[in-house]
């Protein structure tokens, strides 16, 4: 005879104001297989948990049911609880009855006889719960980040300076990301490239780290604390080991193309070094616009090259790395200006983008740090900036709010004004968003040190007139109108994830919110986690955050790997999809089903089985399976009959 006890939480107030905690304990003692039924105020407490190893003892309790909130908070605590009495932690249950009950329900008595109807459930379903045990795994020692930006390069050291090796794979030619591409930085204006360089150069130092750049990962498979990853290594043409940086091949390059360090606003060659501060510090030949290898259409560069560092005789390589623990560090792309038509992008060459203007503030820019118009090169005398351009504009654009754009468009106008004295700089904003230590006196100081003027209000529409640009607003402040005669315009873009980020996340079955960023396993208790067992995630990739909040994330990930990587071994959670061999037709749909490749057939014995290791819980294969084969353990087709009959009983 199982002897089940039952406990209830007031949860404060959260539960007990809606729910009648003394009724619901009255019925649930008098329910077939209950031998008792205990309330307190905070379960979760330590007396609360106290509670329940005492009762497991005194009552000889073999079953256990905690009425309380979702599982994804306590279920951990709880069922640690249960082992600290004696009984396998499998054995306990969570009825929530505070999410799915007291929190959207207003009416007191329906909101207690669905609390007990939801705590019958769980007894029915705990009755026949088995005692399981966690599989077992080996960790393999060694991480891989996926994005070579500040956070993926901050998770990396963090990982490398604990010991332990890291693949950093970077799809550009140099790590670095956006941050590289900054003149300065919000709210200290320290030089970008001063504080993101050391960490750059200590990443290509450290005996610890192997970079893969211009590479992507293509593929991750295997378990928790045992993936195979391959990564897809572009042809180098030429050699890091050999190249001196000379610059001899660039110099007798014919082919000129838009630099994308510098957001189309200068020109570089087909073989080229992004950066001065490049890592790795070697030039890249851009294959795709390249005059041509097959057959060889120059081979310039290859004639001048003194170290014969250049090769072009060379393919795409697959490299596989073994790893226990993936980070995923992405970063972020900003919305197509061309998307912007109502700002005239791509008619007007004075309208910009925010990384635009950041790469003409630059002193290794394109105007060297002088702020001239595009179009013309002139000194601008009146500059507008458009704050929330693609963002929080569900109607036409995105809803979210990029989150760092007030800070850096007061930066840019800041130093605008710097380096223009006489110059006017207008904002518009919609309102300002400034959370961060030192970010609100930041924007007093450019509002009144600097003088720059903020207008509440979107702009409606901007045109050329000659060689202005006039912009169109209102002054949602006064209700007036505004005009103003601007000679550049700059747009601070939302943050979105790329498309080969998207792409990425896709094969990795990782999940994303509406927008595309990575999704944490929970917002405030697990934000670096996946709902994934060893991707760990940081960055922008992540949603919009600024540096600051990119490296400590950053260093949160690297020491959430560190917790599973310092483990000899890792613990899988048991409650996995299992066959029941009698039943099994060896039809195959469960294996093209699983989202996990955690099914093969048997061919010798043509049923399905299971790598246990591999497989989450998820439940394809057991909607999918035709004879029923297919069962979760301790959720089998018996129980949830049982729980649906209990539920239904007095409806």
């Amino acid at each position: 005879m199982k002897r089940v006890g039952v406990f209830v939480c007031h949860c404060g107030v959260n539960i007990a104001e809606t729910v009648n905690i003394e009724e619901v304990i009255k019925s649930i003692k008098e329910y077939p297989g209950v031998n008792m039924a205990q309330d307190y105020v905070f379960m979760c407490s330590d007396p609360g948990q106290n509670l329940i190893t005492k009762s497991i003892r005194e009552n000889k309790l073999d079953k256990v049911i905690v009425a309380c909130c979702s599982p994804t908070l306590h279920e951990s605590t709880f069922r640690q609880a249960a082992k600290e009495g004696g009984i396998n932690p499998y054995q306990l249950e969570i009825a929530n009855i505070r999410e799915q009950c007291s929190w959207v329900h207003p009416d007191r008595k329906e909101a207690t006889r669905k609390a007990i109807k939801i705590i019958k459930s769980m007894v029915e379903k705990v009755i026949l719960n088995e005692s399981l045990e966690p599989v077992k795994v080996p960790v393999t020692k060694k991480a891989c980040v996926i994005g070579g930006g500040v956070a993926g390069i901050q998770a990396a050291l963090d990982l490398a300076d604990a010991g332990h090796k890291v693949v950093l794979v970077e799809k550009t030619p140099s790590i670095g990301g956006h941050m590289a591409q900054l003149s300065e930085t919000f709210p200290t204006l320290d030089c970008s490239q001063c504080i993101l360089t050391p960490k750059m150069v200590s990443v290509s130092k450290h005996p610890n780290i192997k970079i893969f750049n211009n590479s992507e990962v293509v593929d991750i498979d295997g378990i928790v604390g045992n993936f195979r990853v391959k990564i897809r290594k572009k042809a180098a043409y030429v050699d890091p080991d050999l190249c001196t940086i000379c610059g001899d091949c660039s110099d007798v390059c014919p082919v000129w193309v838009p630099s994308e360090y510098d957001r189309g606003l200068a020109f570089r060659k087909a073989i080229y070094i992004p950066f001065a501060q490049s890592i790795p510090a070697t030039f890249t030949l851009d294959i795709d616009n390249c005059l041509g290898l097959s057959p060889i259409a120059c081979g310039k560069c290859r004639e001048v090259c003194e170290p014969k560092a250049i090769n072009y005789d060379v393919y795409d390589t697959i490299i596989e790395e073994e790893v226990g623990a993936v980070i995923v560090a992405t970063g972020f792309d900003l919305y197509p200006v061309e998307e912007m038509a109502e700002y005239g992008y791509g008619k007007y060459p004075d309208v910009i983008d925010g990384l635009m203007f950041e790469r003409i503030l630059s002193a290794t820019g394109p105007t060297g740090g002088e702020v001239r118009r595009p179009s013309d090169g002139k000194v601008p005398e009146n500059i507008v900036f458009i704050q929330c351009s693609g963002s929080r504009d569900p109607e036409r654009h995105n809803s979210h709010c990029s989150k760092i754009c007030c800070m850096y468009t007061a930066k840019h106008a800041k130093l605008y004004k710097h380096k223009v004295h006489h110059g006017n700089a207008v904002i518009f904003y919609i309102d300002i968003r400034s959370g961060g230590k030192g970010y609100e006196e930041f924007i007093q100081d450019t509002i009144e040190k600097e003088r720059v003027t903020y207008i509440r209000g979107k702009v409606a529409k901007l045109f050329q007139e000659g060689d202005r640009i006039t912009v169109w607003g209102v002054d949602t402040l006064t209700g007036q109108k505004v005009e103003i005669q601007a000679d550049m315009v700059v747009l601070a873009m939302a943050m979105v994830p790329g498309p080969d980020s998207r792409e990425l996340i896709k094969k990795l079955k990782l999940s994303t919110n509406h927008i595309g960023f990575l999704s944490e396993a929970h917002p405030k208790l697990r934000p670096v986690e996946t709902m994934k067992a060893g991707f760990f995630l940081c960055g922008t990739g992540q949603g919009p955050k600024d540096i600051p909040e990119s490296v400590a994330q950053g260093s949160a990930a690297a020491s959430k790997a560190l917790a599973m990587l310092s483990s000899e071994y890792l613990h899988h959670d048991p409650d996995i999809a299992m066959v029941i061999e009698d039943y099994c037709c060896g039809c195959g749909i469960c294996v093209s089903v699983c989202p996990y490749s955690a099914r093969v057939i048997d061919t010798a014995e043509k049923i399905a089985r299971v790598e246990e290791v591999l497989c989450e819980g998820c439940g394809s294969c057991i909607s999918a399976c035709p004879t029923g084969a297919s069962q979760q353990k301790n959720l089998t087709d018996s129980q949830i009959f049982n729980m649906v009959d209990s539920i239904l009983k007095g409806v």
